[in-house]
């Protein structure tokens, strides 16, 4: 056709897939010239050509072909040089891919469904609190746009992945190595430690796998076979000691909680559930105890907290504490409880630590 760019030709008949060619070329006039690449000879250097079509998807070679009109040209090594054909290993080695594998959402992207999460959860409950039901469940339906309690909860588990830093019960595990015999010889006994996980995404983590525990696992939104779906703010209090636990994790829980009133709620509950008396030697020294993790800023940048009055708090509950670490992102601690609090004012209110426009607003209020 007269004022047509004329096209390169080729020697082997090599389809491009429709439905691989992005909608803004399929409209464009390129495109009409283009399609006649499908099925054309190309005499000469054409097999240089070839070998590059190999190593490309077709949507990669329409796109570097077509993307604008009158730049119809291949990459070419060397024009005046005439090269063999190669040989295809398999049919696989010469055929374009027909999928891409998925890619898994990255660190920074987590990060940022995990923010945004908690804090629309934490507007939504301070709109309650204020009696706005209007912006209440509009906060709720945000929420429910970028995918709930359950994309928070994938989110979660990718940060757990082994890729991303692992499960933060092998902390846990490692601090109890001095206790293994023990915990061994209570499982022969017919008298495990009893464990409490509360907020579980998994059944295959580092406890889990150790076979020295009798585990319940709840969460809000179970993910997994072997997770109780249940609010532990409504899970019914023990009647005797028989329904109390030896140890409770409690990881990554206390900061999804929205407001301030609720975290202290949730650490005076806690108590109830484990189990006071005498424990045998070797592991007398690490319970009850509770396994808390949270996220380091919420005691390294907060305008409410910071470790000491955390560690204050803890010692007012009945707590002492026996490990820590502190990493870049996490904070994990264990608390063996000497004795529950019987006070019934704890006055621990919502007071300023530390000013500044980037502080976080997490607290614990215990009235």
């Amino acid at each position: 056709m007269d004022g047509e760019p004329r096209l390169p030709t080729l020697s082997m008949f090599y389809v491009l897939s429709y439905q691989a060619i992005p909608p803004h070329i399929q409209s464009s006039k390129s495109y009409e010239h283009s399609m006649r690449l499908s099925s054309l000879d190309m005499p000469g250097s054409g097999f240089a050509n070839f070998d590059w079509l190999q190593r490309h998807p077709p949507e990669d070679c329409f796109l570097r072909v077509c993307t604008t009109p009158h730049q119809h040209v291949f990459p070419q090594k060397n024009m005046a040089t005439k090269k063999k054909k190669p040989k295809l290993k398999s049919l696989s080695a010469g055929r374009p891919p027909t999928a891409k594998s998925a890619r898994s959402i990255s660190s920074k992207a987590t990060r940022a469904l995990i923010r945004a999460h908690h804090t629309l959860e934490k507007q939504r409950a301070k709109a309650l609190a204020e009696g706005d039901h209007a912006k209440a469940a509009a906060l709720q339906n945000q929420i429910e746009a970028q995918g709930g309690l359950e994309n928070y909860q994938r989110a979660s588990l990718i940060g757990q992945s082994n890729d991303r830093g692992g499960d933060s019960s092998k902390i846990l595990m490692e601090w109890l190595a001095p206790t293994l015999s023990a915990l061994k010889e209570q499982v022969t006994n017919e008298q495990p430690i009893r464990m409490l996980e509360v907020g579980a995404l998994s059944v295959t983590n580092a406890c889990s796998k150790s076979r020295l525990f009798e585990i319940e696992r709840i969460d809000l939104n179970s993910q997994a076979e072997g997770i109780k779906q249940q609010d532990f703010m409504e899970r019914p209090l023990p009647c005797d000691g028989k329904e109390q636990f030896d140890i409770i994790s409690l990881s990554l829980v206390l900061n999804y909680v929205p407001d301030a009133v609720g975290k202290g709620e949730m650490l005076l509950r806690i108590s109830k559930f484990l189990r006071a008396g005498k424990y045998p030697e070797g592991i007398d020294g690490y319970f009850p105890s509770l396994f808390l993790v949270l996220p380091a800023p919420c005691v390294t940048n907060s305008r409410y907290m910071d470790e000491k009055k955390l560690e204050t708090i803890m010692e007012a509950l009945g707590y002492v504490m026996i490990k820590k670490k502190m990493s870049n992102k996490l904070v994990y601690y264990l608390w063996k409880m000497e004795a529950p609090t019987t006070k019934r004012s704890l006055g621990f209110k919502k007071e300023e630590l530390r000013a500044g426009r980037t502080r976080n607003n997490f607290a614990i209020v215990l009235k």
